[in-house]
């Protein structure tokens, strides 16, 4: 895969990572379409989502800063911050487990155009329906171990390619109540555990990469970092607004259409 590839897809990653339409699938359906494009593993994949990872921390950072240093400050004035982190720490738990379950399963689907195309429709039904049942809107203070839970398990179900990250733990959220702008950004942090941990699982593979290949690589990182940024504030503009069921549209178009290419 050249440097022009590679920013393409980060550019792609970048701007469908965040908004809800299925980063993932998008990546499958366009490397599909690259002549020749060729990876090993899914290397590339997690390089991209770290990237766009990184703009949620420096989207975030003060959210970010808080949390993590939680534990040590005085309890007075971190308890809230001390009751995010754990309620984060509890839905990576069953997000880790899954993926280290399936792991194998689903990287083996990254090459199957039907399966990612199905999800998408799968993705757009959970967007409409959250966005026609969205509940009165708890806020942080509100989030309870068992939103924490059920997101996490959710999150884990979004490994596979076309489920939206983002648009399936909002939509649950949103159906449980939360408020959109506090669904969205426990939405963020709570991905950045998952993806931290398949980044580490991943570092192994780049030994095994082409000679040359890192570099383009890494440039696809760095523009989903930039383009991530943009795509947060659109995000939350756009969940803010109630404004999800043109992304649900978007999904059963873009699912159907490429599902019928694939029979």
């Amino acid at each position: 895969m050249d440097t022009l590839n590679a920013i393409l897809l980060g550019i792609l990653q970048g701007l469908t990572e965040f908004l809800p339409v299925s980063s993932s699938g998008h990546l499958v359906i366009a490397q599909t379409m690259l002549p020749g494009f060729a990876q090993p593993g899914v290397v590339f994949d997690v390089l991209l989502h770290a990237g766009t990872m990184a703009a949620v921390m420096v989207y975030f950072r003060r959210e970010c800063l808080l949390i993590a240093s939680s534990p040590f400050r005085p309890a007075a004035e971190s308890c809230p911050d001390r009751r995010l982190l754990l309620l984060l720490a509890a839905g990576s738990v069953p997000t880790a487990i899954i993926g280290l379950l399936f792991k194998d399963h689903v990287e083996a689907l990254f090459d199957n155009l039907t399966v990612t195309s199905l999800m998408l429709l799968v993705t757009g039904f959970l967007l409409f329906i959250s966005e026609r049942f969205r509940g009165d809107g708890r806020r942080e203070a509100d989030l309870t171990l068992r939103d924490a839970l059920l997101v996490g398990l959710v999150q884990g179900a979004a490994l596979l390619p076309g489920i939206s990250r983002s648009g399936s733990t909002i939509a649950v959220l949103l159906l449980l109540g939360v408020a959109g702008e506090t669904a969205a950004r426990f939405s963020f942090l709570l991905a950045l555990p998952a993806v931290a941990g398949a980044t580490l699982l991943s570092l192994r593979e780049l030994s095994g990469l082409p000679p040359g290949t890192l570099p383009a690589y890494l440039a696809g990182a760095g523009v989903a970092f930039l383009v991530g940024m943009i795509s947060i504030h659109m995000l939350l503009a756009v969940v803010r607004r109630k404004r999800l069921v043109a992304f649900a549209l978007y999904c059963w178009l873009v699912g159907g259409t490429f599902f019928a290419l694939s029979l």
